[in-house]
């Protein structure tokens, strides 16, 4: 066991981002960053609008040049103190929101755009097993406009993917797609990824989607990393307030912190930060961690609406002691009697933390 971590351990990182930093204005800096992605590992960038992702991804590409720290692809330096390489010599492939996709080239063209070093035959056989694998071998002779949003997006993927880059940019490359198509397109995606053993870094500003998209998840805000982890680790175990809103609907109860516990008005949850006894906290309690029950002990709400939303219902409750609803999300068909609902609350779904506004 021991010498198969060892081996592990040695393992190059493919991207290693350090200390990286770079000034945006008066009002926002991006970084200090620090990241490390292993060959054939795929991330997902996420964020609110205005955090740091895509510039992120534009300092890793070339695009933009940084203020400090270093970038480094499989042991290379691409950005230090004193080194810069352009972007058309970093082997990095880039998918740009809108594809861009060269309209007065075929789709084969466009694949074979970045081929120019190599032999025409060679080229052209690099495109036709892309195409195959994109499933867009009928459509090498169209052009980008005679094609729909899903098959653009495989032929800016299979252009990215052409030149056999050290890694692949993704920049929001699912956004421009209806829900049921970006599912299937997404899946498509991750799969030709795999089967190409291609490390690639996607952003997205969707919670949904960067929770179900890759091998791990890197949060962001404000320019810096929030935490970093697989979709479950975040989402079972947010490290502030801040990820754990951002990835779940959660009603806020204000608490105050006493020996190991944050007692509200709902009841006392386990508290595992360090927080000095008497001050104030949050209880985070998410919907499906309320559940209706008859038992005697159980606390009494108010329904004050109820949504039927197909394989769940949600309903708001009105609560002694709460300034707003708590919101429930069930699968049961739930007989409410005048009005009222008895429940209980799992405690091992509530999250706690210290008041962020105390």
């Amino acid at each position: 066991m021991e010498q198969v971590r060892s081996v592990e351990a040695a393992v190059q990182p493919m991207l290693e981002i350090v200390q990286l930093t770079r000034r945006l204005g008066p009002g926002f800096v991006l970084g200090p960053i620090d990241l490390s992605i292993a060959p054939k590992e795929i991330v997902c960038l996420v964020g609110h609008s205005g955090c740091g992702k895509s510039t992120l991804l534009r300092l890793i590409a070339g695009i933009e040049q940084p203020d400090s720290g270093t970038l480094q692809l499989d042991g290379k330096m691409l950005a230090g103190p004193g080194v810069f390489v352009e972007p058309e010599q970093r082997n990095i492939g880039f998918v740009f929101q809108d594809y861009a996709l060269f309209p007065h080239l075929t789709i084969e063209q466009n694949v074979m755009f970045g081929l120019r070093k190599w032999s025409r035959d060679e080229a052209k056989e690099r495109a036709k097993m892309l195409l195959s694998l994109t499933a867009l071998s009928a459509m090498a002779d169209r052009y980008p406009h005679m094609l729909s949003g899903g098959e653009q997006q495989r032929a800016a993927l299979a252009r990215a993917l052409a030149p056999e880059p050290a890694v692949v940019l993704m920049d929001e490359p699912f956004s421009n797609l209806d829900r049921d198509l970006r599912e299937r397109v997404r899946s498509d995606t991750l799969a030709l990824l795999r089967r190409t053993n291609t490390t690639a870094i996607i952003v997205t500003h969707d919670p949904e989607e960067a929770l179900s998209t890759g091998d791990r998840v890197v949060l962001m805000k404000g320019g810096r990393v929030v935490q970093s982890g697989t979709g479950r680790e975040l989402y079972d175990h947010p490290s502030d307030p801040y990820s754990a809103e951002f990835f779940s609907t959660f009603t806020r109860v204000p608490g105050v912190y006493r020996s190991g516990q944050v007692h509200t008005v709902l009841g006392a949850f386990p508290c595992w930060q360090e927080v000095a006894d008497g001050s104030a906290a949050v209880a985070y309690i998410r919907p499906q961690a309320v559940y209706p029950t008859v038992a005697g002990n159980a606390l009494t709400g108010i329904v004050r609406s109820r949504s039927f939303r197909g394989e769940i219902e949600q309903l708001e409750l009105i609560v002694d002691g709460l300034e707003s609803p708590l919101i429930m999300r069930t699968t049961q068909h739930l007989d409410v009697v005048e009005g009222k609902l008895r429940f209980r609350i799992d405690e091992d779904a509530v999250f706690t933390f210290a008041d962020p506004q105390p």
